[in-house]
């Protein structure tokens, strides 16, 4: 699938060669909720959101990655009003969590063929597309055994032409391995960053060919370096939220471990006069030539500092050796 290009390009499944970043569509979403615990990423005006979509595709931006649950379906409705005469952006959502659009709240997580394909109809509906280019699986830890309906039903989609390729997201080598080969299995969309090299992960995704959609690639903002310690955030952000999988931030602060190895590195990702957040993004790019990361936005602001990091290409062996030194890996 993966060929040779540019540097800051990457094949698709179809051989189309992209720039090797895309639009995490999370926060643009808007809050929603489970209960009284918030899984969006605060307030956001549509008009900015809009703008920013926009001014990413100008700067040749052709990935979007978004989900069924974002905002409870407002994440898929802002993008399928930008995308409106854009047909060449590849478009990407997930499925397995049931969100209520009117209350804003989660109401649970299904796998089963109904259910993808009922969510695949409202995700068609309001991406305002015909078929969805990349369609993941959305439920990290499920069971890989009882995955197989899953991926079979995934498996007659494709056939149908409702979706042109699928993935799952998670962040389990093991669960991901065992439909790798599959001909529609395209990526794997899962946790990394400068923190977190996750090996296990990068070796399958480098030896079975496929796409590693890096979520998380500024460490849930961290890596921009506009939090200080003590900084606190809104209520209804995620980071907020007392979450098992939340590493970042505790009780709505940056971590003070995470803090510290942050300041280790700092300099070493602006090298080549790099913003800290472009230079996150080009320790993704050196660490390996699948990765596509997806970060996050909800300013213009934002869209053209990341699609500035294109212009400087991935970080360079030895600033890649002196990271890994700074944070004492091996």
């Amino acid at each position: 699938m993966l060929t040779k290009t540019r540097p800051t390009d990457i094949t698709l499944w179809d051989g189309r060669a992209i720039p090797r970043l895309g639009m995490g569509c999370w926060a643009i979403g808007g809050p929603f909720y489970a209960g009284d615990v918030p899984l969006g990423w605060g307030d956001v005006e549509d008009a900015e959101s809009m703008r920013a979509i926009h001014r990413a595709i100008e700067l040749g931006i052709c990935f979007v990655d978004t989900a069924s649950n974002y905002g409870a379906g407002h994440s898929e409705e802002v993008l399928g009003k930008a995308l409106v005469g854009h047909p060449d952006i590849v478009v990407a959502t997930k499925f397995g969590f049931a969100t209520d659009y009117a209350t804003k709240q989660a109401t649970g997580a299904f796998a089963s063929p109904d259910f993808i394909r009922a969510s695949l109809e409202t995700s068609l509906m309001r991406l305002k597309r015909e078929r969805i280019d990349l369609l993941q699986f959305h439920l990290n830890e499920f069971d890989a055994v009882e995955a197989d309906e899953v991926f079979d039903t995934l498996d007659a989609l494709r056939a149908e032409g409702k979706i042109a390729a699928y993935g799952w997201s998670t962040d389990w080598p093991q669960r991901a391995a065992r439909f790798a080969k599959r001909e529609g299995f395209v990526s794997v969309q899962h946790t990394m960053n400068v923190f977190e090299p996750v090996p296990e992960m990068i070796a399958l995704i480098e030896r079975e060919n496929l796409i590693s959609i890096n979520r998380g690639p500024l460490a849930m903002g961290l890596l921009s370096g506009k939090f200080k310690p003590g900084d606190r955030l809104a209520a209804n952000d995620v980071r907020s939220a007392d979450l098992d999988w939340l590493k970042y931030f505790r009780d709505g602060a940056v971590d003070p471990d995470f803090s510290r190895r942050l300041d280790s590195i700092r300099e070493l990702l602006r090298s080549d006069g790099r913003t800290l957040t472009q230079g996150a993004l080009a320790w993704l790019w050196a660490r390996s030539a699948n990765t596509l990361p997806i970060p996050g936005f909800r300013t213009v602001a934002q869209v053209e500092e990341n699609a500035g990091a294109l212009e400087k290409g991935p970080l360079s062996s030895s600033i890649m050796e002196a990271i890994d030194q700074a944070l004492e890996r091996g």
